[in-house]
This record gives structure tokens, sequence and C-alpha cells, in this order.
């Protein structure tokens, strides 16, 4: 390799790798340890790909491993179902976590540790209303004011705190504040609430608790206990960390660092977790894993692979500004890999006839290579006889200079095939072009031309008397405007052609074999996969993506 060549692929160190490297070079740890916290509320979309990149991909690129910890304190939203779909997702991404653990499997240390600032004088329970403690906590450019529950013993807090664990309370009736300063200037300072009241069952512990620790308490704690060295964030949490340091130091337990990056907003779509569950449950999708959807599971039943996504994650790097992606680029990603993966097929989506009427061999088989980017992925015969169809599209009576598709008296190349001219075309009572009847230039076989005759337009094409019958989904973008998650009505711009079923098209017969794992290029219609419900008697195809950018070129013309 060139010197040249080294430094392009040379790629600088992101701001964690820096702060990584320089706590290892000063010997502050001798290894790392990340994890990925997701909340079992819903299913991984886009932006947690780059999450579960970063932090799996740091403990790949350095000494440690990252543990998979649940963020289960919230059980009235949690779901075995989303704990399941996250487990999927992050092998299905190509990363294994060292240890699966929860945020409940804590509760009982959590629940001393709040014992311990209760006896240090460090928190207290309150006996407000949830309206109260928020105007108590005052505004941005006023100090809040503590209440006289703030004034109880230490002695007086234990009873009161175990009284709430043995659910003697209501919901709401009673919170458990840290008592920091109610005059910072950072809100979340102003005594926040590290325990509520909840009698919900959860789905691990049952009906064990009925009081939950919040995110605050339950995330920098556990992080502790599993002695996380760097424990990486989005920006939103950056006022949070002073909270987590606080807790830490007032517990006098391991001190883990969190570090906040930017989030990347993906164009065309929402990813708030609570956007998508409307759009699941107002009938918006047909579920989670929609393949218009940008979680991990739509985009993994749409065809996109693991390698484009992580491509994708890192192409878009990690930093400290929150911007917006455009989807071209996930697509361009997903191109880039498929068509170095996908099997080529012929697909016919909306058919006219055509007889060859010079053809008089019967039928014979040709040799039509798998992968013309892949010399290992063979050949296949498909069958050619004296009928075939071609796209309608393909096909123009009165056609403008330069067309170079099929034509009165025009010729083309049948993809592997030969080439045709037009000469004759069939039309029914009402005018409508039913059959086209041509001629093949015999010596012109695809390989094997002898016939001196050049012409620029190759037709694919269906064999009329061997194919099978098939449904295909083409999925477009969910929604018409680059961000919808910034205007409040957002599903009134939902892209009415985010799906157009093609409910019979036409294909070679070797589609019948095609299984999950196969990526497939319908030639000239874009790259396609096998979807996960697909009956046997009639397979059903979802398109991944178009061979190139159909909006980039709607923008421009716009």
């Amino acid at each position: 390799m060139s010197e040249e060549n080294h430094v392009k692929e040379e790629k600088s160190l992101n701001f964690i790798e820096e702060i990584i490297e320089r706590d290892l070079a000063e010997g502050k740890y001798d290894s790392i340890v990340t994890r990925f916290p997701p909340e079992p509320n819903g299913y991984l979309h886009i932006g947690h790909a780059s999450s579960i990149c970063l932090n799996f991909g740091l403990t790949r690129k350095y000494k440690g491993y990252t543990n998979l910890r649940f963020d289960d304190t919230n059980p009235t939203t949690e779901d075995t179902e989303y704990v399941e779909s996250i487990k999927e997702d992050i092998k299905w991404l190509g990363f294994e976590w060292k240890h699966e653990l929860y945020a409940s499997d804590y509760f009982e240390q959590l629940y001393e540790y709040a014992e311990r600032l209760i006896k240090k004088g460090l928190a207290y329970v309150d006996d407000s209303t949830s309206e109260e403690i928020a105007e108590q906590k005052g505004t941005p450019t006023q100090p809040g004011y503590r209440n006289k529950y703030a004034d109880r013993t230490p002695e007086e807090n234990l009873k009161l705190f175990a009284e709430m664990r043995a659910g003697k309370y209501k919901d709401g009736e009673k919170v458990l504040r840290a008592k920091i300063d109610m005059a910072s200037p950072n809100m979340l300072m102003r005594d926040p609430i590290l325990y509520r009241i909840k009698h919900a069952h959860h789905h691990r512990t049952g009906d064990t608790w009925c009081i939950y620790p919040m995110y605050d308490f339950a995330h920098g704690q556990s992080d502790s206990i599993e002695r996380v060295t760097h424990s990486i964030c989005t920006m939103e949490f950056v006022p949070h960390r002073e909270v987590y340091d606080w807790l830490i130091e007032k517990l006098e337990i391991y001190p883990s660092k969190q570090y906040e990056f930017a989030r990347r907003n993906l164009s065309h779509t929402v990813t708030s977790k609570r956007k998508l569950l409307h759009l699941v449950t107002a009938g918006y999708v047909s579920g989670w894993d929609d393949p218009r959807m940008p979680t991990i599971a739509g985009f993994r039943r749409r065809g996109f692979t693991p390698e484009s996504i992580r491509d994708f994650c890192e192409r878009i790097g990690v930093g400290k500004r929150e911007n917006m992606v455009d989807m071209s680029l996930l697509e361009f990603c997903a191109r880039e890999h498929l068509n170095k993966i996908a099997l080529r097929r012929m697909v016919v989506f909306n058919p006219i006839k055509v007889v060859i009427t010079n053809y008089e061999k019967g039928s014979e088989l040709l040799k039509a290579e798998n992968n013309p980017e892949d010399p290992n992925a063979g050949y296949r015969d498909i069958s050619f006889s004296n009928e075939i169809y071609i796209e309608r599209e393909d096909f123009m009576e009165n056609p403008p200079k330069k067309y170079f598709r099929l034509a009165p008296g025009q010729m083309v190349r049948l993809k592997h095939a030969y080439i045709i001219r037009c000469d004759e075309v069939i039309k029914d009572d009402a005018g409508n072009i039913i059959q086209l009847n041509c001629s093949y230039i015999p010596g012109s076989k695809s390989g094997e031309d002898t016939s001196g005759i050049h012409v620029k337009g190759t037709l694919h094409w269906v064999n009329a008397k061997e194919y099978i019958t098939i449904t295909v989904n083409e999925y477009d973008r969910l929604f018409t405007i680059e961000d919808p998650g910034s205007v409040e009505n957002y599903t009134a711009y939902i892209n009415p052609n985010s799906l157009n079923v093609v409910p019979n098209a036409l294909a070679e017969p070797s589609l019948q074999e095609a299984a999950l794992e196969h990526r497939f290029q319908f030639l000239r219609k874009g790259y396609f996969v096998l979807d996960k419900e697909s009956p046997k008697d009639k397979l059903v195809f979802n398109r991944t993506v178009t061979l190139k950018d159909t909006w980039a070129k709607a923008a421009s013309k716009a």
C-alpha cells in the first residue's frame, strides 16, 4: 500500500476515542467497560443503531466489553416482547454483549443506596403533589424553595420510605427526593425525585415492588455497580450529568463517568418512540417491523443488511452537534453493499406479450450470470421461447427521438438472449395494445453475437411459457417532508405513495427458491428481499431501495 493510500484509509479519532486513549495511556483503566441501556418500551430504531455501533465498537477496538442492561424501571410501558426484539436487533447487527442485565436486578441495592442518602440527610420523603413540586422548583431564572417535608428527620424519612415500599400509600401520594440545591441554575439539581410509587405489575419482578427508581437514580448507580468506565449518552442527558456525579460522590461508590454525543436525526421519518407507537396503534403502519418504519426490525424486513447499517453509522460518525442526516445516505450504503451480494433476476411488473414469429426452436436454455460483481456467484439457466413478456413501459408506438427501447421497426437486445425487432402491433377492439409481433436476429445471441448489429437498448423479460407470479411491495419513504418530527400534525405528511403493491408480477422460476437470507436485484427495478411472512404459494418480495436515488432527481426538479 502506498503512503498516500495509507493516509487515506487512516481515520481520525472521534472525541470519545480520544478520551479513551488518554485514559488508557494515563493508566486510569486497564480496560474499558461500556453499556447499552435501552428501555424495553418499544422497538429499537436507527438512532439506537448508532449507539449500539458506538458502544460495542469501542470495546471491540479497545480492550474491554459491553453490557446489555435493560432500563426496566417503568413497569406500565414495558413488555417482554420489546426485550426479545432488542436482543434480536443487537445480534443481527453483529454484536455480542458480555452480560445481560436489568436495572431491576439492582432494585434491592438501589433501595439500600436510597437509605444511605436518607441517613446522611441527603434525601427526604415528600408528600407534595406533582403540581406542587413543579411549582416549588421555580423557573430557569427564579430559584425554587423547599417545603416543610424537607425538614423531616432521617429516622422519620427511613420509616416513611419503608412504608412506601410496603405498599401503605397510593400512587403519587409520596415521593423520595434528593436534597441538593433548590437554587441551582440546573433545574434537575433542584431536589430531583429519586423514587415514585407505582402499583403496577413488573415484567420481571412481578408484584414484589410498588416503588420504582427514577432514571437519574437507577442509571448512574447501575453503571457504578457494573463498574462501567465510559457511560455514553446522547446530548439531551448533559444536564443529567451533574445529578449523575453528585449521587456517585455522595454514595461513595465506583466513579463511572458519563460522556455525551449528538444524536443524528434521519430525514423523512420520526424516531420518537411515542410517535412510532402512535403510528403502530393508529394503523398508519402494519406494526413495529413494517418496512417503512425506521426501526432496526423494519429495516431488516425491508432487506437492509447489517453491513449497510454499520457502514451508515460509521459514515455519520460521532460528534457534539446534532444534525439531520439525509435518508439518501442510508440508501446509498444499502446500494453499495447490495450491489456486491444481490443475485440478479428478471421480473416484469406490468407485462405486454411479445411473440417472436421467426423463432422456430421451440425453446432453449440460456446462461445468465447471477451477479456480475461477484465472479463466484456463478450462472443460472433461464428458458427462452417464441413467447415472452416485457414491461409495457418498454414499448412506445410513437416514440420521441433518442428513444432506445422497443418501437415499431426498432431493435433492442433482450438481456442474456437475442436482438429483436418490432414488426407489428396488435390491438383489441378498444384500441389497446395487447401483443407485439417481433422477429429475432439469428446470430445475435448474447455472448456469441456475430450479427454485427449494435443496439443501444437492453430489456429484461420473462418466458411466457415458464414463469411464476409474485407480489411485489414497492416501499418508499414514510413521510413527504424532511423533518416530520418538527411539526405538530406529523401524520398529515405521511407519504401516500409509501407503499405501492404490484399484485401479479411475472418472475423467472428460479425465484421460487428464494430464502429470507437472499438479496436480489430485479434487473432495472431495484433491490428486493423475500418478506418474512410470505406465503409459499405466492411469494411476496419487498423493495429495499431503488437502483438509483430517485429522490435526489425529484429535489433537483423542484
